[in-house]
């Protein structure tokens, strides 16, 4: 006799999410690359160190990889969007040409 998972038909508005955050790590990042194929997003996050502006050459010291589909990157485009639209609202708009050297560059 089969029985029946009562989760699984629970309308959205009525699922309840419970965050388990045991295993969560936390790590900083100042650079961050994007790669895709057909079937995953990359995101590369690492930690640029050099300040120097001029310089020939800059080492980006990665730190971690995050690869996801590409509908968990459509929503975490449209959550990123929500939230950066948010902190505009309270904070004042965000210049990505005004940023410090090494701030939120893209290599």
């Amino acid at each position: 006799m089969a029985t029946k998972d009562t989760n699984a038909a629970a309308p959205a508005e009525g699922t309840k999410i419970k965050w388990d955050d045991s295993l969560m790590k936390s790590a900083y990042a100042n650079v961050c690359n994007v790669s895709s194929t057909r079937e995953e997003v990359v995101l590369l996050f690492g930690v640029n160190q050099a300040w120097n502006r001029g310089q020939k050459e800059v080492t980006i010291h990665l730190t971690d990889r995050i690869v996801v589909s590409p509908y968990a990157a459509k929503r975490l485009s449209l959550l990123l969007q929500g939230v950066v639209t948010e902190y505009e609202k309270r904070f004042g708009t965000l210049s990505i040409e005004a940023m410090g050297a090494g701030e939120g560059k893209k290599s």
